[in-house]
């Protein structure tokens, strides 16, 4: 069904009936009127002012992605005089992904996508003249940078897959002209792992049974077998780096433990020896020394970010930096004699902050605040929260609550719980803006690391193996139950907001437990397995035996009925609730189908269902004008069905590719 473009004068006529119509529902009139005023929506999802900030090797630069107008471009100053930053580039059409400085110090490598296709190509730019030169194709290519050091300073291995969409090929790039030569033609490998040296050492692939088969490159150019990791581990244990002299391999290891340990292993004995472990969660990262290429401290996500020293360089930052202020902190980029590292201060209740630690100095100073814009600004503490599944399992959350002028006279809260996608990721404590935007909207919300969500062990992880819509939506059903025990939510005003495989679960939702929610957002949520299978990219084949071992065969015929039972499609007949659903149109992971095919049912079944479309998104709202259309859509869509404050949209859809394609008329205010 095709739509037609927001008729911006029609909505500035009808911003009085928004107005008029949400606050005619009784559950808005259930909320005490807050006394502090509404943050405006684009200071919460606008870009934020600094981003990726990373150091030169040599020390004397800081690049850092900041917006021209509303696009990220790639900003550098010198370290010591930031009041001389300058944009090297002027992108207006889409922000800039990652990027990566070269040991050259005059040159960085970053990507461009097109409108969501997730084909990032990468150019390199000369930090002096600004020169621009193409390093991977322009169109149709996924790119990735795979290897640099400072043995290569003009140099770096990029992987891209133009040769085979499925497969990732090595080259070997000058990043001054462009020259490129091949260095490997992958025909069976899902990754390979390199040294600093460039050399080809690693690479693996996934067997029938879904475990991964790591196998070693020969002098002779052949492949020789090295390790093995079951099914169980595969999403805890892999390779990190080599030592710069490449005689030790260091990893994430969960083979004959719950948790990930971070492991060394000798590449001549092949004996390992555990460097950091940590019993209440998965080791998930270490921060390395550039010239060593050796693990000097070792991170992992408990409630909150934990770090453990592993040389006594590492324990010294770490107690310098718990000095200098509060927050969870990340190392972004380190110079190549370690003598300046940069550092991201993660808080919940206040913008993040960028600080630079100078070892020749011993001093910690402050380099950004991440979106300054929020000072002034009294934001929401995000809580740690912990309680039992149904079965006895052990979930993890974190709650945010709006102001205390919010709570109803009963001290009961709408609540919107936020399902995370993945679903093999999870939650982590910080600033969210969504958590932010809903709680001054006068909402609880929770997030919930149901089972399958990583960073807890490999047991909670295979705990979701074939349980898509059954336990992992348990575990959801389970959370909405505590918030209700607990006295923080209204059973008659519970939101479900999810996207990818959170929207997954939120048509599952609709069509499973409808009586427990009054209203569901969906975003690029998954409707019919089948199909899903069917439509992955193809560089996610490789590793399709996974998806079969633990979300069920699409190849067998009890795995087409099992698939299709756990399908929300399927179970459209139990939809009732009023339902949001919105999708980006270049989206190659969840396809624009799997929204169409159900929105379509839902409106043959009278289902109120309101459907968006992005025309130049993939799987997330990347340009900013999009996502100020969708969430203001979505927050008069909250404030209909669960009665939270609402701020009239004047500009939000300027710019923004919304089409309303069908049940505006669901939203007042909206066109139909």
């Amino acid at each position: 069904m095709m739509g037609s473009p927001f008729p911006r004068r029609r909505f500035v006529r009808n911003i009085a009936a928004i107005t008029a119509g949400v606050a005619g529902y009784a559950g808005a009139r259930a909320i005490a009127a807050p006394e502090a005023p509404l943050v405006e929506r684009r200071l919460f999802f606008d870009n934020p002012d600094y981003g990726s900030v990373a150091i030169s090797p040599d020390g004397q630069h800081l690049a850092w992605l900041a917006p021209i107008g509303s696009v990220r471009n790639l900003w550098v100053a010198p370290v010591d005089d930031l009041g001389a930053a300058r944009p090297l580039t002027r992108v207006t059409d889409r922000s800039l992904g990652a990027f990566r400085w070269a040991h050259s110090n005059r040159h960085i490598v970053f990507f461009q996508e097109r409108d969501g296709d997730e084909n990032w190509r990468a150019s390199s730019i000369d930090i002096m003249s600004g020169d621009i030169v193409a390093l991977t194709p322009e169109r149709g290519v996924r790119a990735f940078v795979q290897e640099a050091d400072r043995r290569f300073p003009e140099e770096m291995l990029l992987g891209h897959n133009q040769r085979d969409r499925s497969r990732f090929d090595l080259f070997r790039v000058n990043i001054v002209t462009g020259k490129s030569e091949l260095v490997y033609e992958n025909h069976d490998q899902v990754e390979l792992v390199t040294d600093s040296r460039f050399q080809l050492r690693l690479g693996f692939h996934y067997d029938a049974d879904g475990s991964s088969v790591y196998v070693e490159r020969q002098a002779d150019g052949g492949w020789a077998p090295f390790t093995t990791v079951p099914i169980t581990d595969v999403d805890s244990t892999w390779p990190l780096d080599f030592s710069d002299d490449g005689k030790t391999l260091f990893m994430l290891d969960s083979r004959g433990r719950d948790k990930a340990a971070l492991v060394a292993v000798d590449m001549a004995t092949r004996q390992s020896r555990v460097l950091a472990q940590d019993d209440e969660a998965d080791i998930a990262a270490a921060a390395f020394d550039p010239a060593t290429r050796r693990p000097i401290a070792a991170l992992s996500f408990r409630a909150r970010a934990h770090w453990q020293a592993i040389e006594p360089v590492a324990r010294d930052e770490l107690e310098q930096l718990a000095a200098f202020g509060p927050g969870d902190i990340s190392f972004t980029s380190r110079s190549a004699d370690n003598g300046r590292v940069t550092v991201y201060y993660e808080r919940d209740s206040a913008s993040g902050a960028y600080v630079l630690l100078d070892r020749a100095s011993n001093l910690v100073r402050s380099l950004f605040i991440q979106r300054p814009r929020l000072a002034d600004i009294t934001l929401r503490p995000m809580e740690p929260v912990a309680f039992p599944a149904r079965d006895g399992l052990m979930l993890h959350g974190y709650l945010t609550r709006p102001s205390a002028g919010a709570v109803a006279a009963d001290g009961r809260l709408p609540l919107v719980l936020m399902v995370h996608g993945g679903p093999y990721l999870r939650d982590r404590w910080g600033f969210s803006a969504t958590h932010q935007w809903l709680a001054d909207r006068g909402y609880a919300v929770l997030g919930v690391n149901y089972r399958g969500s990583t960073g807890y062990g490999k047991a909670f992880v295979t705990a979701a193996d074939r349980e898509w819509g059954g336990k992992m939506h348990d575990d959801l059903i389970d959370a909405v139950g505590w918030a209700v025990a607990q006295g923080i939510a209204d059973r008659r005003r519970i939101g479900f907001y999810g996207a990818s495989y959170g929207g997954y679960a939120a048509l599952t939702a609709a069509t499973k437990t409808p009586d427990v929610f009054a209203c569901i957002v969906d975003v690029f949520g998954i409707s019919n397995l089948l199909t899903f299978m069917a439509t992955v990219p193809p560089y996610w084949g490789p590793w399709f035996s996974i998806w079969k071992k633990r979300l069920g065969d699409p190849d067998s015929e009890a795995g087409r009925a099992f698939l299709r039972e756990r399908s929300p499609l399927t179970h459209i007949a139990r939809a009732r609730r009023p339902i949001l659903i919105a999708q980006g149109m270049r989206d190659v992971r969840v396809v624009a189908a799997e929204s169409q095919q159900m929105v379509d049912a839902l409106k043959q079944r009278r289902v109120p269902v309101t459907y968006l479309t992005f025309a130049d998104e993939g799987h997330g709202f990347v340009r900013p004008e999009n996502r100020m259309a969708f969430y203001a859509v979505v927050e008069a869509f909250l404030a209909r069905y669960l009665g939270g404050r609402f701020q009239p949209v004047i500009d939000d859809f300027t710019g923004s590719s919304l089409r309303i394609e069908t049940g505006g008329d669901l939203i007042p205010g909206l066109p139909p």
